[in-house]
């Protein structure tokens, strides 16, 4: 009997654990709105997108990639961790005077959900006046660390003048750094009208050319983005930033 009983409250924990899991996950998606609004897409009748990197600026791959960018004319979105800015700061001075957005990815790439609100305040202030510092420009764009937010990680953000931004188009898992075609294969068949695609030209704003630098190559990144640009422009599509996205939208 007692074995039976043991054997019941496991089965009931089990269900609750993945009741649990499958409500953070649902919670956390990129599309999820349950925090708040947040910028997914933009519209699904113009056939535009948006490509979007995250945890730079890492040199040399990030001036690669703004290399290949520049050659296409096409412009970009640059989501910055302000300890990577303040290491690298000609690099975020190319990605503004090239015309490409910047937006705010925290100081040090910290989990949004284990900081109170003072916390993430100033990890966002903080990396705000580095970009101002570096680049000649300010940024009302944020997109949280992992895509993790709850109601303050939002409410911080929004007080702060921020519009959070996440993605449409599902990861490729690039930071694995598999061959350029298996990145750019894993996005092209999501991108839609409107669709807002991730790549990473860093590693958490990790400063990985001074310490590891193969812990922070993405090269496989660089030559992903030329194969999606040319990608999208023989499809038709046409580049935006996500500024140019919003007053799209709007």
């Amino acid at each position: 009997m007692r074995f039976k009983k043991t054997a019941v409250s496991v089965a009931i924990l089990s269900v609750i654990a993945s009741l649990a899991f499958n409500a953070y996950e649902y919670a956390e998606s990129p599309a999820s709105q349950l925090f708040g609004p947040t910028l997914v897409s933009g519209p699904a009748n113009r056939h535009v997108v948006a490509l979007t990197f995250d945890d730079g600026p890492n040199p040399p791959y990030t001036d690669a990639i703004l290399s290949v960018l520049e050659k296409e004319h096409v412009r970009a979105t640059f989501f910055l961790v302000g300890r990577a800015v303040q290491a690298y700061p000609a690099t975020a001075r190319r990605e503004a005077d090239d015309g490409d957005a910047l937006g705010n990815h925290t100081w040090d790439h910290a989990h949004l959900l284990v900081m109170n609100a003072a916390q993430i305040t100033r990890s966002l202030e903080r990396t705000n006046a580095a970009i101002e510092r570096a680049a000649g420009t300010s940024t009302a764009l944020f997109r949280p660390p992992f895509g993790a937010r709850d109601w303050l990680v939002l409410a911080q953000a929004r007080r702060l003048g921020f519009t959070p931004v996440m993605w449409s188009v599902p990861l490729a898992q690039d930071w694995e750094n598999p061959p350029p075609r298996v990145i750019a294969q894993r996005i092209l068949r999501y991108v839609r009208n409107g669709s807002i695609i991730v790549l990473h030209d860093g590693n958490e704003g990790m400063l990985c050319a001074r310490e590891e630098p193969a812990l922070c190559n993405r090269s496989s990144d660089v030559d992903a983005t030329s194969i999606i640009v040319e990608t999208l422009k023989r499809r038709g599509y046409t580049f935006m930033t996500i500024p140019e996205l919003l007053a799209l939208r709007n």
